[in-house]
C-alpha cells in the first residue's frame, strides 16, 4: 500500500471525506513554496498536490499558468521540486504527495531516473495530464512496477464507453474534473458532479475525488458531500500569486479543509 491509500482507508474508516490541496512548486519562490508546503498538513490537507512548473501547461487557466511562470522565472527546476519534497519527508513522512503536471520534463530527465528518483524523495503518486491511457505502456505501468500510484483524471465528457479505459490501471484514486475547459474557469456544481460520481463508482472501488471550479468553503462542503473529497487548485494559487504570506496561505486553506471535513 501506498500513502495513498493508507490515507483513503484511514478516512474511510473515520467516516470523513478528503481535503486535497494543489500548489505549485517554487511558486512565488522556493522558500515561500516549502514553507507553504510544510504547513499544508496542520491546516488540514489529507492530500498534497505539487505541481510540476512547466512552459506549456495546456490543460491549465491563467492562474495556474501564471503560478508557473513565476516558479520557472525564480529557477524552479524538477529537481528543485524533488528536493523539497525530499526536504518536507524529513519532518512530515505520513501526508501523501502526489505530483501534477505535463509528461515533457518527465521524459526529458528519463522514465527510469525519473521515477527512482521521486521514489527516493518520497513522491506517492503522479497525475500526468498529457498522456492518454492508450500510452500507459510509457509511464504509468512502469510507475506503478515503481510503486507509486499514477491517477487518471476522469472528466463530463468521459462516456460509459470511454470510462473502463480511463479506469484500467488507475491506482490512487480517479480525479474527476467536474467541468469542461481549464482550470479556473467556471463553478462546480454539486447537482452535476453527484450523478458523475455515482456512475464512476459503479465501476471501480477507487476514491472519487473532484477538483476545478472550487472555491470557498461551502463549495469544498458541498462538492465532497457527493463524493469521497474535493480538491482546490486555482483558489489557493490566486492567494499566492496575490502576495499572500504563507499564513495567510494556510488560513485560507484551513477554511476549505474544514468545509470539505464537514461533509
Amino acid at each position: 500500500m501506498t500513502r495513498i491509500d493508507r490515507k483513503f482507508a484511514a478516512l474511510r474508516a473515520e467516516g470523513r471525506k478528503a481535503f486535497v490541496a494543489y500548489m505549485m512548486a517554487g511558486d512565488p519562490d522556493l522558500a515561500t513554496s516549502a514553507a507553504i508546503m510544510a504547513g499544508l498538513p496542520a491546516a488540514g490537507v489529507d492530500v498534497i498536490e505539487l505541481g510540476m512548473p512547466f512552459t506549456d501547461p495546456m490543460a491549465d487557466g491563467p492562474t495556474i499558468q501564471l503560478a508557473g511562470q513565476r516558479a520557472l522565472a525564480g529557477g524552479q527546476t524538477l529537481q528543485k521540486t524533488l528536493d523539497m519534497i525530499a526536504a518536507f519527508r524529513k519532518v512530515d513522512d505520513t501526508t501523501p504527495i502526489v505530483m501534477m503536471g505535463y509528461y515533457n520534463p518527465i521524459f526529458s530527465r528519463g522514465v527510469d531516473k525519473f521515477l527512482v528518483d521521486a521514489k527516493a524523495a518520497g513522491v506517492d503518486g503522479l497525475i500526468v495530464v498529457d498522456l492518454p491511457p492508450e500510452e500507459d505502456a510509457e509511464l504509468c505501468i512502469p510507475a506503478q512496477k515503481a510503486g507509486l500510484n499514477f491517477i487518471r483524471l476522469a472528466t463530463p465528457t468521459t462516456d460509459d464507453k470511454r470510462l473502463p479505459k480511463v479506469l484500467t490501471n488507475t491506482s490512487g484514486f480517479v480525479y474527476y474534473v467536474s467541468i469542461t475547459g481549464i482550470t479556473g474557469a467556471a463553478a462546480a456544481q454539486a447537482t452535476d458532479v453527484g450523478p458523475e460520481v455515482a456512475r464512476i463508482k459503479a465501476k471501480t472501488d477507487l476514491p472519487v475525488i473532484v477538483g476545478f471550479g472550487i472555491t470557498t468553503p461551502e463549495a469544498a462542503e458541498a462538492i465532497a458531500s457527493v463524493a469521497d473529497g474535493c480538491v482546490v487548485g486555482s483558489a489557493i494559487v490566486k492567494e499566492i500569486g496575490a502576495g499572500k504570506s504563507p499564513a495567510e496561505v494556510l488560513a485560507f486553506v484551513a477554511s476549505l479543509a474544514a468545509g470539505a471535513h464537514r461533509a
